[in-house]
């Protein structure tokens, strides 16, 4: 099996010692994404629903420069800095996959890296 690091201007990044996503031969582990704008390394303006948003076009980016796609998710974690915005997160998330949704974790976290309200990550598997 091969391992590749996965790396895109198109994706926020990474903010410290790891990659942004590691393919192990068909399957691909993407760190967690922040609401970064990709440009600027500045968070996206706006609430939780905005950084969920940002969050998710951060992974579709990332998946893209790995030639894999939001439909070859099988697993995600969110992290939330706040539960009680579980609701809004959950909507924007579902957008995202409209047809069968990955497994999932959701846990709250004391704090996220640059003050972010929200944090995913992926793993997403080709067949």
């Amino acid at each position: 099996m091969t391992i590749k690091q996965i790396a895109t201007a198109r994706a926020p990044a990474a903010i410290g010692p790891y990659s942004q996503a590691i393919q192990a031969g068909n399957t691909l582990y993407c760190s967690g994404q922040i609401p970064l704008v990709p440009e600027t390394g500045e968070i996206v303006s706006g609430g939780v629903a905005e950084q969920t948003a940002q969050v998710m076009e951060n992974m579709s980016q990332l998946l893209d420069a790995a030639g894999f796609s939001l439909a070859m998710v099988v697993k995600t974690t969110i992290y939330l800095q706040d539960l009680g915005h579980f609701a809004i997160v959950n909507d924007v998330y579902g957008r995202y996959f409209p047809g069968t949704a990955p497994a999932r974790a959701t846990v709250q976290v004391a704090a996220l890296p640059k003050g972010a309200l929200v944090e995913i990550d992926a793993v997403a598997c080709k067949i």
